[in-house]
Formats: C-alpha cells, structure tokens, sequence
C-alpha cells in the first residue's frame, strides 16, 4: 500500500467519522410535534412539550425544538442539558387556566420553569408569549405567572428569543450561577408588576438585549441573606414607564461588585397603566419613566463596588435616586460608588438625589463626567421648603414630595462624596439651587457648571455641611 493510498484512507475515514458524529448529534434533536404537540390554538400542549424534554434529559441531554406555529401550553419544567430551541416563527404561549400552572408555592408560577438544573439553554428567534392580559390586571395581584423563572440553577444560557406580554415579571433569575442572557428582546406593557430582567444571583452576564417594558427594566434584586454579585449588563436599549436601572427594592443580602455600561434608556412606546402627568405635580408629559439609575439598600444589607457608566437618558423624572434606608431592618452600608459618563434629560421637578436616614451616612461615592439638562421651573417656595426624612415610605424618587430645593443635585446624609466635571443646564428657569447639601461632609467639587438659579439662591447651598471642597471656578 502506497502512502498517498494510505493517506487517502485516512482523510476518507475521518470524514466518515465526521460525518457519522454529526448525525449522532442531529438524532438528539426532539421535535415536539413527534411527540403529539399541535399548533391549532385549542390544543393546551403541556403534556406534549413536557413528554420530549424529560426524553431528552433522560437519553442524556439535547435540543428540543419548536418549530414555526403557535403552541398553547401551561407550565413547562426544563430539565438538565436541555437546549429549548425556537425556530423562527414558534410560540409557545401561555394558557389563562390558572390550574395550567400547578406548582408548591405561589411564586414559583410561571411559563418557562428551570429549578435546580444545570446546563440548560433556550435559543432561537421564536417567541415566549405571556399573555398577561388575560390575567388579573392589579398591582401584585396573586396567580400570575412569570414567563421564565430560573432558580437554583447553574450554567444557564437564554439567547435571542423574544419574551413578551408578562402576567408578572418576565424572566426572573434567583439563586443561579453563571448565567448569560444575550440578544433577548422584550416588550411587556399590558400588565402591573411588568418587570423585564430581575437578578438576584451571582456570575451573571447580560448584554445586547433591548426591553420595553411597564415597570423596572433591569432590576437587581436580594431577596434573601445572599449577595446579588459578580454581575455584568451592557450594551442594551432600555424603555421603562417605572425605574430603568434598579437595585432593590429587596436587598436583605445586597450587592457586591457589579458592571453596569453601555446603556441607551428612553420612554417607552406605550402605557396603559400610568399617566404620569396627572400624578405628579411639575410632570407634562404622560409616558416617563421614574428614574434612571436606582442604586437602594433599605433591608439591612450592603452595597459595595458598583461602576456605572456611559449611560443615555431621555425622559426620566430624575437621572439617578441612591437611598440608605431602614424599611425592614437596621441601616446597613451602601459605599463605593461610581457613576461616569452620563448624559439625561429630565421631566420633572425632582433632581438627582443622595440620602441616607439620621445618623447613617452614604459613602464613597463618586460622580464624573456628568450632563443633565433639568426640566426647571422651580419656584422661590421650593427652593426655600423644608424636607420630610420620611424614614419608612417607600424608597422612590417623590418619596419627598414632587419637587426638592435643588434641581440638579440633593444630598443628605452622605460622606466622602467627589463631583468631577458635573454639569446642569436648566430648560426652564428656575429658582433653586443646582446643588443642596444636607449633612453632607467631606465633598469635593472640581470643573462644575451650572445654569445660576433665578433670585439670590446661592448655586451650591449648604446646611449642617462641613468640608466642603470646591474649586471656585464654577459658573
């Protein structure tokens, strides 16, 4: 045998097997229409879906595709090494049986479940289809179900699939590790309690996703005595009638070392539920969201190295709202912050906001780089007023009333605090000052520009402060 013959053998014999490994890996695809799924609209296909992913788990894993056509369901539970994909033009939409969604507790409902499994994915450009208007539409009414809840789980991957019409929140991510959402897309408004993206794990990674959604766009969450950390979200278009970037409102564990960068945030396409302009008092337009960057511990747990930056905001009351509180539990600690490269326009009377309660300070916090154009308009009555702490109201921009006496910046409460190239421009005049501070100590104030408020208010006002560092060159 000549060596090109035998070379010739070889070349053939690795192309077989090539081959032969390829149809191996094609075989573990599990069409759910072989396993009695139809796409008539009547047909409520759970028991369908749910036979080929257990046989997909149990031969070892594979993909268990949904090929185009709408396919009712209620509660499917993916289990190990599962791949749900997609197929352009699949649905898989919910069921408005509530008996469709049998689970232990409450809120575990949801349409897609994962629960303590590993290596699952859902891919595609099929849709995920909530239906949330067929459900109770209230605020945090009972029996409404998530679109996707993944809990206790590892090594989960969710990509370009389209998740839309929520009965509750819309992907929900608690106790996970390692997880990527990438290129989802999602528009939920026909419900209460519409979140798009809750995180409440560790090693998360979320990018180049664009959401549309009635309240918190992405929300990181701490439910419990664990750390929400090691997160990253980039690169993502974001629309929201509530808060666009959101830490908490639970936070009985915190957050601890998280990425935020990249993100274009504007007023949503629609609301059903909300109009703004006849809610609060300074507000014209009826479609806003509240405020940009919510950054809250207000349970008891802590905040520590959070970065923020190169963010977009249009139509937002306020561009960002960090509280210190004590709702549930004692002060806990919210430090080392940095927010860079933010350009907003607001709408409404209420300015960014630092504030911790009496006694407690926020600290460590850095703001560089920033651009707000104010909505202005504030009058001599609200730049003189006096300012409730309101200790246990709800942590949200206007939990101290509709306007505050500075419209750029309010700080109270708060230590070690850097302003680096901050500016304020106001669109309205406006009688108050660009920058209140409150029980504030050590803050250092360098390249600052602010539009100069109407009247004899001085640009920068202090009260009960003490070293407080400025460069004096201030406009």
């Amino acid at each position: 045998m000549n060596i090109k013959f035998s070379f010739a053998i070889i070349i053939c014999s690795l192309l077989i097997g090539i081959n032969l490994r390829s149809q191996t890996i094609s075989s573990h695809e599990y069409n759910i229409l072989r396993f009695g799924a139809k796409s008539d609209g009547k047909t409520i296909n759970t028991k369908f879906i749910q036979k080929a992913i257990d046989k997909c788990t149990a031969d070892g894993g594979g993909t268990v595709v949904v090929p185009f056509g709408t396919f009712v369901t209620g509660m499917l539970e993916l289990k190990d090494n599962v791949t749900l994909k997609m197929e352009k033009g699949s649905v898989i939409q919910s069921s408005i049986d509530i008996k469709d969604f049998p689970t232990r507790w409450q809120r575990d409902k949801c349409l897609i479940s994962m629960n303590k499994v590993s290596n699952v994915s859902i891919i595609g450009e099929g849709t995920l289809d909530g239906r949330g208007d067929k459900f109770t539409v209230a605020n945090e009414a009972p029996d409404r179900p998530f679109v996707v809840f993944v809990q206790e789980s590892k090594n989960i991957h969710i990509a370009d699939v389209t998740l839309k019409n929520a009965a509750r929140w819309t992907l929900r991510l608690l106790g996970n590790e390692h997880v990527f959402i990438r290129g989802v897309t999602i528009y939920s408004q026909m419900n209460y309690n519409n979140d798009g993206i809750d995180i409440d794990s560790k090693d998360v990674v979320v990018s180049d996703c664009i959401i549309n959604c009635d309240d918190d766009a992405i929300c990181l969450k701490s439910d419990s005595t664990g750390i929400c950390e090691n997160v990253v979200v980039t690169n993502c278009i974001i629309r929201s009638n509530r808060n666009f970037i959101k830490f908490g409102t639970s936070s009985f564990g915190g957050f601890r070392n998280i990425a935020i960068s990249n993100i274009t945030m504007d007023v949503p396409f629609e609301s059903h539920l909300t109009n703004w302009n006849k809610r609060i008092l300074g507000v014209s337009d009826s479609i806003t969201g509240i405020t940009g960057i919510v950054l809250e511990i207000v349970d008891g747990g802590q905040m520590d190295r959070v970065t923020i930056s190169n963010i977009s905001m249009n139509g937002v009351q306020s561009p960002i709202f960090i509280r210190l509180g004590r709702r549930t539990r004692p002060v806990g600690s919210l430090k080392n912050v940095l927010i860079s490269n933010v350009v907003a326009k607001t709408s409404s009377l209420i300015p960014s906001i630092i504030t911790a309660v009496p006694g407690s300070f926020i600290e460590n916090v850095t703001f560089r780089d920033i651009i707000v154009y104010a909505k202005g308009g504030g009058n001599l009555e609200q730049a003189t007023r006096d300012v409730i702490e309101n200790e246990k109201g709800y942590p949200e921009n206007r939990m101290f009333g509709d306007n505050l006496p500075g419209y750029g910046l309010y700080i109270r409460h708060a230590k070690n605090i850097v302003l680096d190239n901050v500016q304020f421009f106001l669109t309205e005049p406006d009688y108050r000052s660009a920058i209140y501070l409150d029980d504030a100590h050590d803050v250092r104030i360098r390249n600052f520009k602010a539009d100069k408020p109407e009247g004899t208010q001085p640009l920068i006002y202090q009260i009960r402060s003490s070293e407080i560092d400025s460069d004096k060159n201030y406009n």
